[in-house]
Order: structure tokens, then C-alpha cells, then sequence
């Protein structure tokens, strides 16, 4: 309930709103604007808004645009005045009330976060409880500051978040017996840990001496293959060292855990644009947070902002724990951006740094793959299976990658044992299923296992164009030219511009004697621009028909629903 409560009203001030503009002398700048945030422009956004504002300084739809923009980008400083005229002018505005937030925590002035909250500037009942918990503590005043936190943990459906503050908060000041008894208290459905809620409760059994247990809650919370912070947590703790509490030490970084807890937690609730202003205001409080920073960087690629997502993931230090986090974020956006070579230098020089992590090499095989170059791909992929732990959820995806890696280079024995392996771990993986099944039916061979396979993946995702379409091919071939047009038919509507499915369509079309319609099909296949060898066929079948095009190819030709030869 408080997450709709957050956001709804603030939802209506993002950019590209709907708000009509106010009559103003610079509509080029408006318009401009707009187009800028329809496609998530931030920066062209952000200059046209301000341009736009020069004319008409008092305009709340291109104030309140304007700061999201500079949020957006990161310039949380530029921010700061124009929230302050919203204010002024007294709109309702939530997200002009998170940068004032902000600024004020970011200056330690902790008095005006109660006088906004007397004004009525809330932002919602979980930030506006938790931060009044941590504004009474930047002030010194402890008492007040639980019974803050204890308000939250009251408040129906704001307990978990209520313990975990109380705790960091206690922590922060030495109480760890305090601090571990909330952490492992038993609420309603049980204390839930992120990321950083269960290093900090690690952290504060070791200041207990509770190595044991706080090694026991790493694999329960974390799995055994950790990246490289964790398991330098862990080396720490199997060695009997009292690691430091250092997961959140001061209000700013409380309410900075505050800010990326809730960008989390809009997830799927709210735009990935409003979220990253959650992200971007907890990146400001603690720049030193690398999951606040690597969230700030996986949303703006999210919204197609490559060189600003680049950019983020470039501020996280060589010598952060979370460096290869970064590096792989880096070189996936350089490579959506179009930069391949770019992305796979990344991806070499985090190979020879980090040559202990698996995933480093998978993310190398996934993007020479995508360059073509093949023989790369299959040795990395293969570096990542050695260093892949046989329990690890991901290997039966390696296994995968490295099987089509292998189909490429036309080595189908090697192909199919990988294909065959992922089975192994995923039985019943859709993908793998289905990219098995396909290929043995473009090989003529082991139809009826193939059928079963497609069918167990069709089964699973009966909306998947792709498998559907493969379930209706091997129908094709294996002569049940009714079913598999049924198939195809249904491949068709839900891919509808699929060259290749088309393809199929008119083939099956043919073979129940639909001529005139398997022509129409085959029309609509060139039409989407098919792979050169593809179009070349599919221009014979139009000028001759697919019986003589199969007996040029050595394949005897379909002769139903015509009744000759």
C-alpha cells in the first residue's frame, strides 16, 4: 500500500507528462523538450526545459520536468533550486520534496527535515517515518530516534523495513547485541535480507564473536558461489577475523539504503524513469554505496541511456569489490550502444584481473558470439564451465550459449553433447528443448524424440512464436501437413513479421494445396527481409512452386491435395 502511496501523485510530474503546456512565448523549446523525454533524452531534455523556463520562469509543468531531467543526469544539485521555486509556489509536488529531502540530509541539517514534514512536504509514510528515525540521530537524540523506528515497525506492512533501520541504527552506535536481536527476531513472515541487510547483520554477529553463525547466514542468504566481495567477507570470517561494521554507519547513508530500498521495491510498480530518482538521490547521499551506483547504471540502460549508463558504471574504483560488477555492466551497454570491440576489450582486460570468475568469461563467449567470432566465444565459454561450481544455477546456460556457439561453426557432435548436458541440469529448459529439437529436424534426424522435446517446450510456452513455430515444422516434416499448417498458423500470429516463419507457412500452405495463399506467405517472407540464402529460395518457390524446388534440391516432392506427379 505505502509504495502506491509514494509514487502516484509524483508520477504525474515525469518526464514527458501529459500536463498541457502554459501559454509562453518559446513553444519550440517545449515541444522539443517533450520529444527529448518521450525517448528518455535526459540531457536534450534537460536544456530545452531550462531553455523553455528562461521564457517562462513560473511554469510549473517545465519546473517540474526540468528537475526530473536534472535528477535524472545525476546533477541533484541543479535540482535543488528548482524544487525550492515548486515549494515556493506551493504545488504539491513529492519529488520536489525528495531533493529538498536530500539536500537537507546532505548538509546535515536535520531540523528542516521535521519543519518540511510540519509543512506537510511528505514524500510517503516509509520515507517520511524512517528518515525522521535517522534525522533524530543525526541530532543526537537516540531516544527519540527508537521510538521513531519503532512507529514504522508498528505501521502495518512497514515492520520489516522499521527492524532492519533499528538495527543499522544501533549498529551505528555500538549496540550490536541490539542491533542482532532485532536482525534475527522472528516477524510476521520471517526477517527478509537484501544484499545489504544481510552483510550488515554478518558483520554485526562477527563484532559478537559469532563467526559461525554469521558464516552460516552467507550460504543461507548468498549461495556458495559468491562474487568477489562476498567472498572476501567470508575468507574474513573463516579466518576468525572480527570483520568492522561498516554497512551503514551514518544517517545519510541510512537514508541513502532508504532511497535504494524503495527504487527497488517500485519494481514493476512505477516507470523505470521514476525509480532511477530514487536511485540517483541515494548515489548522491553515498557515492561510496556501489549497489546504489550499480542500480543508478542498470536502470539508465534499461531506459536505452548507454553513454550515461556508461559513464555510471566508470566511477566504480579498480579497487572496489564490486569493480567486475561494473566492468560487466560496462560492457554490456558498449555493446547495445554498438561498440563491440569496445565491450570485448572490456570483457579481456576483466579476464586477466579477475581470471577466478566464471561469469567474466560466460559474458566474454556471449559477446564474441554476437561478433561472430566463434572459436573465441567457444574457449571462453568453455573457461567458464571449468570455473563454474556442477551446483551453480547458471551452468546449464554456458552449456547452452556454447552449444549454438558450436551449431555456427558447423560442429554439430560438439553442439549436440552441449545441448544434451544443459538437459542434464534443466530437463526441461523451453530454450534448449526447442533449439535441440529444431536442429534435429533441420537435420532429418531423431524425429520423434525431436517432436517430443518441441512439445514439452510448446507445452511450457504456448505463446512463444518460436517454439510454436518449431512445433509446427516438425510436423512438416515428419508428413502431417494439416497439423503442422494449424501450427504455423497460430507461429505466424504471434510472430508476424518472422521471415522464417512465414516461410514455413507458405511451405505447409503448399503441401495441403493452398497455393494461392502459400504464395501470399511466401510474399510476405521476402518482404521482411529473410537472410540472403533464404530470400534466394523463396524467390524459386515463387517463380516455380516448392515441388520443383525440392526435386532440384534431392528431395522428393509434396504431392497432396493435387493428386498427380
Amino acid at each position: 500500500m505505502f509504495k502506491q502511496s509514494i509514487f502516484i501523485t509524483a508520477f504525474a510530474c515525469l518526464i514527458a507528462g501529459t500536463t498541457p503546456a502554459a501559454a509562453g512565448p518559446d513553444a519550440g523549446a517545449y515541444l522539443a523538450a517533450r520529444q527529448a523525454g518521450v525517448a528518455n533524452d535526459f540531457d536534450t531534455a534537460a536544456r530545452y526545459f531550462t531553455q523553455g523556463l528562461i521564457a517562462d520562469p513560473t511554469n510549473t509543468f517545465l519546473l517540474e520536468n526540468a528537475m526530473t531531467t536534472f535528477i535524472a543526469l545525476g546533477q541533484v544539485d541543479q535540482a535543488v533550486p528548482i524544487a525550492q521555486t515548486i515549494v515556493d509556489q506551493e504545488q504539491d509536488s513529492q519529488v520536489a520534496h525528495l531533493i529538498l529531502s536530500v539536500a537537507d540530509v546532505k548538509a546535515g541539517d536535520w531540523d528542516n527535515i521535521f519543519a518540511a514534514l510540519e509543512q506537510g512536504r511528505s514524500i510517503g509514510p516509509l520515507v517520511d517515518g524512517l528518515s525522521q528515525g535517522w534525522a533524530h540521530l543525526g541530532q543526537g537524540e537516540m531516544t527519540r530516534a527508537f521510538q521513531s523506528f519503532d512507529q514504522v515497525i508498528e505501521t502495518p506492512g512497514m515492520m520489516i523495513y522499521g527492524l532492519t533501520h533499528k538495527a543499522y541504527a544501533l549498529a551505528s552506535v555500538g549496540d550490536f547485541e541490539g542491533a542482532a536481536a532485532l536482525l534475527q527476531s522472528r516477524p510476521e513472515g520471517g526477517m527478509r535480507f537484501n544484499r545489504q541487510s544481510a552483510i550488515a547483520y554478518v558483520q554485526i554477529l562477527s563484532q559478537l564473536d559469532r563467526n559461525a553463525d554469521a558464516l552460516r547466514l552467507m550460504d543461507q542468504v548468498f549461495g556458495v558461489q559468491l562474487d568477489p566481495s562476498l567472498q572476501q567477507l567470508r575468507d574474513q570470517l573463516g579466518a576468525g577475523e572480527a570483520v568492522a561494521y561498516d554497512a551503514v554507519r551514518t544517517p545519510a547513508q541510512g537514508i541513502a539504503d532508504l532511497f535504494l530500498t524503495v527504487s527497488g521495491l517500485l519494481q514493476g510498480d512505477a516507470p523505470d524513469a521514476f525509480r532511477l530518482l530514487y536511485a540517483r538521490a541515494a548515489m548522491h547521499l553515498a557515492p561510496e554505496n556501489t549497489q546504489a551506483v550499480l542500480m543508478t547504471a542498470e536502470l539508465l540502460e534499461t531506459l536505452d541511456q548507454y553513454a550515461l549508463a556508461n559513464t555510471v558504471y566508470s566511477s566504480v574504483s579498480r579497487d572496489d569489490p564490486s569493480f567486475h560488477a561494473a566492468e560487466l555492466g560496462r560492457a554490456d551497454v558498449l555493446r547495445k550502444a554498438g561498440r563491440d570491440d569496445a565491450a570485448i576489450e572490456v570483457l579481456e582486460a576483466l579476464a586477466r584481473s579477475h581470471p577466478e570468475l566464471p561469469q567474466v568469461f560466460a559474458t566474454k563467449g556471449d559477446n564474441l558470439r554476437y561478433a561472430d567470432r566463434y572459436s573465441e566465444a567457444r574457449d571462453a565459454y568453455s573457461r567458464a564451465l571449468d570455473l563454474y561450481d556442477d551446483s551453480n544455477a547458471a551452468k546449464w546456460f554456458v552449456y547452452y550459449t556454447r552449444g549454438i556457439t558450436s551449431h555456427k561453426m558447423d560442429d554439430w557432435p560438439a553442439a549436440e553433447a552441449d545441448f544434451r548436458a544443459a538437459l542434464v541440469l534443466r530437463p526441461d529448459q523451453p530454450q534448449v528443448l526447442n533449439y535441440l529439437g529444431y536442429s534435429l529436424v533441420e537435420r532429418g534426424e531423431k524425429l520423434n524424440e525431436a517432436l517430443g522435446m518441441i512439445e514439452t517446450a510448446a507445452a511450457a510456452r504456448p505463446d512463444n512464436g518460436a517454439i510454436i513455430d518449431s512445433l509446427g515444422w516438425v510436423m512438416f516434416q515428419l508428413g502431417r501437413y494439416d497439423e503442422a499448417v494449424t501450427h504455423l498458423e497460430q507461429a505466424a500470429s504471434l510472430e508476424p513479421v518472422d521471415p522464417v516463419i512465414n516461410d514455413h507457412l507458405g511451405d505447409a500452405l503448399w503441401a495441403v494445396g493452398r497455393e494461392m495463399e502459400a504464395r501470399f506467405q511466401w510474399q510476405r517472407a521476402l518482404s521482411f527481409a529473410p537472410e540472403d540464402d533464404g530470400a534466394a529460395r523463396i524467390r524459386d518457390k515463387l517463380d516455380r512452386g516448392l515441388d520443383l524446388v525440392l526435386v532440384d534440391e534431392g528431395e522428393e516432392p509434396i504431392r497432396i491435395a493435387r493428386g498427380n506427379d
